[in-house]
């Protein structure tokens, strides 16, 4: 009998941003640390999100060192901090949510469901999430930088699940479907419902789906049985 909501986090709750926005906060950045062309450090920025995503640069700072280091520069002090207070404040300004998206939120809290959070992200994400809305809405969290393991790896939902003390069957999973989520849920037995909000899709599994997140509520109702299939086929 599902019990939780695990919902992703960027192009779910929020976006995650245009394309382009984040190569022009890249190219700042390669900018601000003095690497030649800027392009360089763009590049190796974006090629370095695995490695961000679970960890292994270390914070925010400690990032942006690496990876000039890797573009061939040795940043000042002064030029690490400039760089990383403007991918903070590009990340501060994704991180707001819409007050639709937390009446939603609210609305399923309200209904009984117990919510987590599955996200692969970067440093600067969980550093930043105290300060949102978004905190006081969920009892677990699970941001990949910080467990060290990142989605579709079974791992990072059975960390969130253990937090909320319930298994996998017991889950609806919630997401736009980015780097193979939605099996990697449904492969453990949660209920999958796809989220087309911010990233529109023509898979037609899961037959499970929401417009925006205002619709949550009434396509899954009370934590109750729930109709929906687990497992892709």
């Amino acid at each position: 009998m599902p019990s939780a909501v695990l919902l992703d986090l960027y192009n779910t709750l929020v976006s995650s941003g245009s394309d382009v926005r984040r190569d022009q906060i890249n190219l700042a950045m390669g900018a601000d640390l003095g690497v030649d062309p800027p392009e360089h450090f763009a590049n190796l920025f974006r090629q370095s999100y695995p490695q961000r995503y679970v960890g292994a640069l270390g914070d925010l700072e400690s990032t942006v060192r690496a990876v000039a280091h890797v573009a061939g520069v040795t940043p000042t002090p002064s030029q690490v901090r400039l760089a990383a207070a403007r991918r903070r404040a590009f990340a501060r300004d994704l991180l707001w949510p819409s007050p639709s998206t937390l009446e939603a939120l609210d609305a399923l809290r309200a209904a009984g469901w117990r919510l987590g959070l599955v996200t692969n992200c970067s440093a600067e994400t969980p550093e930043l999430w105290k300060r949102t809305p978004l905190a006081s809405r969920f009892e677990a969290l699970g941001f990949s930088c910080e467990l060290g393991v990142a989605k579709p790896d079974p791992a990072i939902y059975l960390a969130v699940c253990s937090f909320l003390s319930v298994a996998p069957t017991e889950c609806v999973y919630v997401g736009d479907g980015g780097d193979g989520e939605l099996p990697g849920a449904g492969n453990l037995g949660m209920s999958v419902v796809r989220t087309v909000e911010f990233h529109p899709s023509s898979s037609a599994w899961p037959r499970a789906r929401v417009e925006t997140l205002s619709d949550l509520p009434a396509l899954i109702g009370r934590p109750v049985r729930s109709p929906m299939s687990a497992g892709p086929v």
